[in-house]
């Protein structure tokens, strides 16, 4: 194969890549950072393993949800309400909204505190503050088709964390054995984080914004017709997307379970902690990358967070809704947007601290994956919705033990707090 025709297929390969590229990524947000490292600072690389784990169960939701959209032509809260009882609907909006701003909150707050670290002489709160403009402006004046393009070449910040752990001497026997062979310990700070883990990377709001996508996706190609072909682009998509997601959550983990946990370091409970706790540790280039890519994945996550829900409150009230349209056209859907930016800002300087919003979030997102995944497999099986592209066995497979795993994860959860 020449190099020309090696370029043509990586620059197919790159634009047959959209939705599940940036939700993959998405999931990596500074929130999702804070976790990973806290995972790797306490157990080193004892938690290496649930990256193999949880990627094929969130390429099979998520290609679940894309599959939902593309077949409805219309999101994932649109077709609960077509074919769910309006209370499901609406309890729904009730535990997404509070977790998904608290979630905007936390991750706003761990880039001002990022920011601060790489600019010592600003403030965080003006970091906070002008991120949040930032954001506020391109998603309200941005047309859609460059907010994608925009959010797909974020996603090649997070490439950064794939550089960290080769800047520190690694035991690569000990990283084989941290991957494949996993380790459990029953006691209550190991299990905290796993169900961490595993709130982080199957999280409710990807549900939505998934199926929204393939929806808009569709949309800019102008295709109107479902093929072997389309469904087929779709699932690679996702597939590389949830892969690309779970390698960065990999690094992550190895990184801080190398440099940190090796140090002494076990206790991380922010983002900027992990950024400072590298710098004598792994050198300077280390701490910057690290320190950009939590930047680069706020940028990447917060449209998504904020995005996510307005389409399920749209869709829920039959709102004008897309971000495709302009802002005079879909004025309530982008003043959601804004409102939960703002609030998600204010809510670190009202006495809520990042950490507690994570927990939080983490709790109602535990309690509503579970409902959530239930309802996607009762649409994806249903023939009156879906038609011919039902789920497989494989799929049903792995989504009914993610169902299973998620809801075990959720009593845990709860177990533990009452606790």
């Amino acid at each position: 194969m020449t190099d020309k025709q090696k370029s043509n297929r990586l620059t197919r390969f790159w634009k047959l890549l959209g939705p599940g590229l940036v939700t993959g990524a998405s999931d990596d947000d500074p929130s999702g950072i804070a976790t990973y490292s806290q995972a790797g600072a306490q157990y080193g690389l004892s938690t290496l393993w649930t990256a193999l784990i949880t990627f094929p169960l969130m390429a099979a939701i998520q290609e679940m949800c894309a599959r939902i959209g593309l077949v409805t032509s219309q999101g994932l809260t649109g077709t609960l309400k077509t074919n769910y009882p309006k209370p499901v609907l609406y309890l729904m909006v009730i535990f997404s909204f509070p977790a998904i701003v608290m979630n905007i909150g936390a991750d706003i707050a761990g880039m001002g505190a990022v920011g601060n670290l790489l600019f010592p002489s600003i403030h965080p709160l003006f970091f906070s503050i002008g991120f949040t403009a930032l954001l506020l402006v391109s998603i309200i004046f941005l047309p859609y088709q460059r907010i994608a393009s925009v959010l797909k070449y974020l996603c090649v910040v997070l490439l950064v964390y794939l550089i960290v752990p080769f800047l520190y001497k690694q035991d690569w026997t000990a990283v084989l054995k941290g991957t494949f062979i996993p380790t459990i310990k029953f006691d209550k700070n190991f299990v905290s984080i796993l169900v961490g883990i595993l709130g982080t990377t199957i999280s409710p709001y990807l549900f939505f914004w998934q199926a929204n996508m393939e929806v808009e996706n569709q949309k800019t190609k102008k295709t109107l017709l479902l093929d072997k072909e389309v469904m087929q682009e779709m699932r690679q998509d996702v597939d590389f997307g949830m892969l690309f997601s779970n390698l960065v959550m990999f690094f992550i983990i190895l990184t801080t379970g190398t440099v940190l946990f090796s140090a002494g370091i076990h206790q991380i409970d922010t983002v900027e902690q992990a950024a400072l706790a590298l710098k004598p540790l792994a050198g300077n280039f280390a701490y910057i990358l690290f320190a950009i890519g939590v930047i680069g994945t706020g940028l990447l996550a917060i449209p998504v967070l904020s995005g996510s829900l307005s389409y399920i409150i749209s869709e829920t009230f039959g709102w004008k809704q897309g971000l495709d349209k302009k802002f005079h056209e879909a004025k309530a859907f982008y003043l959601v947007i804004a409102l939960s930016l703002i609030l998600g800002l204010l809510m670190n300087y009202l006495g809520i601290s990042p950490i507690k919003a994570l927990l939080y979030s983490a709790i109602l997102y535990g309690l509503t994956a579970p409902i959530l995944i239930a309802i996607i497999l009762h649409i994806a099986n249903n023939k009156k919705v879906m038609g011919e592209y039902t789920n497989g066995l494989l799929s049903n497979i792995l989504g009914f033990a993610t169902l299973v795993l998620m809801t075990v994860a959720a009593l845990v959860m709860l177990y533990l707090q009452i606790l």
